[in-house]
């Protein structure tokens, strides 16, 4: 659907308990200079204010809609969810997570690179995040780059200029053609979307400051990097998209490189967290799904390495350890 020359854009916000910074998120997007435009909200069985809030908003707004889910359910889904409600005529859909905002100039900008080039599937923009500039990387000059290439680039531990949901535009064909848009249950499977997006399309930028993006404590970013959530994506992402842009030494080298930084993590992890079992099995399941296996003697040597255990709670640490090297079903030890 076309109206006065402009695509129908899908915006799209999956929310749960997110009152707090609401109100903000949707008031960006009724200020966009660009007017095409249909707003999903979904609600993910919120606590809080959320649900009252956007449906506040919806009476106000046609444009905009409201969905509640019926049950909880995790990050990710509730993303495919709001991403399976867009328009059938819509040619573009922008997520604008709960706690950012965008600028006015937002989608207009992002379309209209996105229209000056056809075999372009997503592009990109600078993001305030804090009092930082994010995503930058790509020569000023550069505004569409292959996608094959940007993906080889980034799984080397190149510049990563795939930014956040927030600051990305996608074709909606793509997101339409697929079961699951964002295709694992991690919270980061933003980043394996863009490379799954970018195996036959082109990637294009923005060089402008086009979104914000809030970090506070309790954002799921600040959380993924205490717990090594982050480096445990970046490891499946080179698993699963690493065969296909990387040879084998290539391929080795990087897996070494991303292993090593993910156990420095963890190391760290041992002296936050402790004893936090749930952590503990997430770190095992996750590696289990990409076919790796938790290396309690890796996580040792990390540690003392770097001298975490022995200079800070040694004592603390060592329990820790014993008890992850421990099964304790049915009141019985077994040792790894």
């Amino acid at each position: 659907m076309i109206v006065h020359g402009e695509p129908l854009v899908s915006v799209v916000t999956p929310v749960y308990n997110g009152a707090a910074y609401l109100k903000e998120c949707i008031e960006s997007v009724l200020a966009q200079t660009y007017s095409n435009w249909e707003y999903i909200i979904v609600n993910n069985c919120s606590t809080d204010a959320t649900l009252q809030i956007a449906e506040e908003y919806a009476r106000r707004d046609r444009r905009i809609h409201v969905h509640d889910n019926s049950t909880f359910v995790g990050v990710m889904e509730n993303h495919n969810i709001v991403l399976s409600l867009i328009s059938t005529h819509s040619k573009y859909s922008k997520i604008v997570c709960a706690d950012d905002f965008i600028f006015q100039d937002c989608i207009g900008r992002l379309v209209n690179l996105a229209e000056a080039h056809p075999s372009v599937a997503l592009v990109g923009s600078y993001s305030i995040a804090g009092k930082k500039v994010m995503w930058d990387g790509l020569e000023y000059e550069t505004n569409v780059v292959n996608g094959r290439e940007i993906s080889r680039a980034t799984l080397l531990g190149g510049p990563y200029v795939f930014g956040s949901p927030t600051s990305l535009l996608s074709r909606s064909d793509l997101i339409r053609k697929t079961k699951a848009f964002y295709p694992t249950s991690s919270p980061h499977a933003d980043t394996t979307a863009c490379y799954q997006s970018l195996e036959e399309s082109d990637f294009g930028f923005v060089h402008q400051v086009l979104s914000y993006t809030r970090i506070h404590p309790d954002s799921q970013t600040s959380q993924s990097i205490k717990v090594g959530a982050i480096k445990l994506a970046r490891i499946g992402d080179l698993t699963r998209f690493g065969p296909k842009y990387l040879d084998s030494v290539e391929m080795k080298r990087r897996l070494e490189e991303l292993t090593d930084s993910y156990y420095r993590v963890l190391a760290r992890a041992l002296v936050e967290r402790g004893g936090d079992g749930h952590i503990w099995k997430k770190q095992k399941d996750g590696l289990r799904e990409i076919g790796l296996e938790f290396s309690r003697t890796k996580l040792w040597k990390t540690a003392l390495l770097r001298g975490v255990v022995l200079l800070t709670r040694p004592s603390r640490a060592v329990s820790v350890l014993w008890s992850m090297n421990t099964d304790k079903e049915n009141g019985k030890g077994r040792y790894y």
